[in-house]
């Protein structure tokens, strides 16, 4: 475990180190993916990453029929066991679990800051048609101030170009970093050569991080989906972080073992605010 560091001295810190954890999830199985994820945490923090990013669900699985009876409020058991690793490790983690609300369940993210304190709770909002069966529509967006700057969350299909929408509005509530916790899945047979995401993920990421100069990492699940409308599919890796050039850091494409990546970056400043945003975006021509 490294030194206890001061977190949050009141300079604001310019650049950042990221580990993006491909955490092999097994669908229904909270025990073992929350034991692989405090290894993950360790791991980024003796490797002196001030943050990790872990992928969507990975407390039950992503649209693992579990759900339906094993989701935990936030706070709750699996929530409380990431905040307790982040005190313990003294480092942010970003993770997305499956939460229960009274007669609903969302797929939601938890941004927790090295004392152990949830300082944000984002609910997925671009739910895919074949997973309304299982997960509420999310409705807020929020972004946290911290000494490293303006932190935005939002999850996996978030990000399709069709749903940008969602990623430029944390980019005008000032987001600098936004961080994406995934489940990419491709068919059983594909293999790297024939991968289907490539632009489908770095498109769109390049646009939000081009337009306002921003960075998006998006960390995903490695493993096979059992059980639900899925089943069958992979779950591959290339997680992604990516600034106003391109990509910084990709991951493997691997679907048999979890990896942690380090990223380490500045953090860009943003200049515009409010309708600045927009003349910023006229001039670019976007609109």
């Amino acid at each position: 475990m490294k030194k206890n560091s001061l977190k949050f001295e009141i300079k604001v810190k310019n650049k950042i180190k990221v580990g993006m954890g491909q955490l092999l999830v097994e669908g229904g199985e909270p025990k073992r993916n929350l034991e692989r994820a405090q290894l993950m945490i360790e791991e980024a923090s003796k490797k002196n990453c001030d943050f990790i990013l872990l992928p969507e669900c990975l407390d039950l699985g992503w649209t693992h029929p579990s759900l339906k009876t094993e989701a935990l409020t936030i706070p709750g058991l699996y929530s409380n066991k990431i905040c307790e690793h982040a005190e313990k490790f003294n480092i942010y983690v970003c993770a997305g679990l499956t939460e229960k609300e009274d007669n609903k369940i969302y797929n939601s993210a938890i941004l927790v800051d090295p004392n152990g304190k949830i300082i944000l709770k984002y609910r997925k909002i671009n739910i895919l048609s074949k997973a309304l069966e299982y997960y509420s529509i999310g409705t807020k967006l929020s972004v946290v101030n911290t000494p490293f700057g303006i932190f935005g969350v939002n999850i996996c299909s978030d990000n399709y170009s069709d749903s940008l929408e969602i990623g430029h509005v944390l980019a005008r509530m000032g987001a600098q970093i936004i961080f994406s916790p995934s489940s990419w899945t491709v068919d059983y047979n594909a293999t790297e050569e024939n991968d289907p995401y490539g632009e489908k993920w770095l498109g769109p990421f390049k646009t939000l991080a081009s337009l306002y100069n921003l960075i998006i990492i998006s960390t995903t699940s490695v493993g096979y989906l059992v059980g639900g409308p899925f089943e069958g599919r992979k779950m591959v890796g290339c997680s992604m972080a990516v600034n106003r050039k391109g990509i910084i850091l990709k991951g493997s494409f691997n679907e048999f073992a979890g990896e942690l990546t380090v990223v380490e970056t500045e953090i860009p400043q943003r200049i515009e605010k409010g309708t600045q945003i927009g003349e910023m975006l006229k001039n670019k021509h976007y609109y």
